[in-house]
């Protein structure tokens, strides 16, 4: 069936625009030129737009600076598509012109569209919905207000609920003891709940380094206009439109202390990425003691065994795989390199103005998304769920030859280092070992080498 179409007029001429579409002629002329990839710009930063517009109309009409029914459709159209309508009208590709224009013009296309049909009269969507605004700080705004509803109707939850998580575990599991391992090598003994411990500690840590980013997220740029300078918007605009946003998104944000600053530079966004990184790097090792952990079940570790989730082989039958970690690690991975493009587009600001906030924007709002949905995972499908293999850390306890170290203040380093070597050629238990090869008894020996004792450090006794 041909498409059929319309014709749009704006300040370069007619552009053919698909008959039934929302957008007029601005986007239709970013659908013909941009065609880099399959990624439109973001939901939440559709939203996030849609939360401008109808901040800066009902601003606006309080500054007496618009009409109040031209302002009450403009909040209704912008309204619709924040609780998810029209979201099919916003096709501007990621990749497209580095300030972020063509997203905010479909977004002003698409309102006055909208606006126009409930006002019965033309809704203008530069000249209303776009009042005392510009691309150059509607873009950074979006970005910096979808990034920080994200994180904290989303992200933070979600981590403190894997925090949660952890803690429960370790309440479950604490009390075993296992062999510790540097250099993936056995080491001095440690409890499930010192090791589980220190995971909840990165979680918290990146908790609080999320939280710290976020007080210069919420500084936006909006009211700095085309160049910082504030230029065709009213000097109450900024402050005004602030509170109006803090009320209606229940979220706390103020004018940027120096417009200069949001618009030239997106640094708050790279400081936000960087604490995403780390959070994805402890996501990472998390993940990876996982895997470790559950090796085997029979040829590896086999210290715990994770919930069998799915088959893990096309070609083995019984293989089963740990694929919730496997899968927080690449979506680590992925928040890592999403950091690198983000480090690349913010020091893109040239002059006074950055152009790469739509990759700015893509990226670091996957990052958010990825983050929450591996937490939320990794709580509910391996934290959780998974159970400790005792029989496995017995045995492995009783052969490990470094428990010796605990007879260094007795018998010195080289005549325990003697024993830990003849015990592992052996294959004996270190205990066996020390009582032929030392003066101490048995007894001594069983108290100076019992693995839960050593998890508490200090001196042999």
């Amino acid at each position: 069936m041909t498409q059929q179409f319309r014709i749009e007029k704006d300040s370069m001429g007619e552009v053919h625009v698909p008959k039934d579409a929302l957008y007029q002629a601005q986007t239709q002329r970013a659908v013909d030129n941009f065609h880099f990839s399959s990624h439109t710009m973001p939901v939440s930063f559709i939203q996030a737009l849609a939360y401008i517009k109808q901040t800066a109309a009902q601003t606006n009409a309080q500054l007496g600076l618009i009409e109040g029914d031209i302002a009450n459709a403009i909040e209704q159209a912008a309204d619709e598509i924040i609780e998810g309508h029209h979201l099919d009208q916003f096709p501007v590709d990621v990749f497209q012109t580095g300030s972020g224009t063509s997203s905010n013009m479909n977004a002003n296309e698409v309102i006055a569209t909208l606006a126009s049909q409930k006002l019965g009269d033309d809704v203008s969507p530069n000249d209303h919905v776009n009042m005392g605004q510009s691309s150059n700080d509607v873009v950074p705004t979006a970005i910096q207000v979808s990034a920080a509803l994200s994180v904290e109707q989303k992200l933070l939850p979600a981590l403190s609920h894997l925090n949660a998580a952890l803690n429960q575990k370790r309440d479950e599991v604490g009390h075993f003891v296992k062999t510790g391992r540097t250099h993936l090598m056995d080491a001095m003994p440690i409890t499930f709940n010192q090791e589980l411990g220190g995971w909840q500690s990165q979680i918290e840590h990146a908790i609080r380094g999320i939280e710290h980013s976020l007080l210069a997220v919420k500084a936006l740029a909006q009211g700095g206009t085309a160049v910082g300078t504030g230029i065709n918007a009213d000097p109450r605009f900024a402050k005004a439109f602030a509170d109006n946003l803090s009320q209606v998104t229940r979220n706390e944000f103020t004018p940027s202390e120096d417009f200069f600053f949001n618009l030239s530079s997106q640094d708050a966004i790279v400081a936000l990425s960087g604490q995403l990184k780390t959070t994805a790097v402890a996501l990472m090792k998390i993940a990876n003691d996982l895997r470790w952990m559950n090796s085997g079940p029979l040829a590896g570790l086999g210290e715990i065994e994770l919930q069998g989730l799915q088959p893990g082989s096309s070609i083995m039958p019984g293989k089963v795989n740990p694929v919730i970690p496997e899968a927080v690690a690449m979506a680590s991975a992925q928040v890592i390199g999403n950091d690198a493009t983000i480090t690349v587009a913010g020091q893109s600001g040239n002059f006074q103005l950055n152009v790469m906030l739509p990759v700015i924007a893509h990226n670091v709002l996957e990052s958010i998304e990825l983050l929450t949905n591996s937490a939320t995972a990794i709580a509910d499908k391996a934290i959780a769920t998974f159970i400790v293999r005792e029989d496995n850390l017995d045995v492995a306890l009783a052969k490990n030859p470094i428990l010796v170290t605990a007879l260094n203040p007795v018998i010195g380093y080289l005549k325990a280092a003697d024993i830990a070597k003849k015990a592992y050629k052996q294959g004996r238990a270190i205990v066996d070992v020390a009582e032929e090869e030392s003066d101490l008894s048995r007894e001594q020996l069983e108290q100076l080498l019992d693995p839960s004792k050593l998890t508490k450090g200090g001196l042999a006794q």
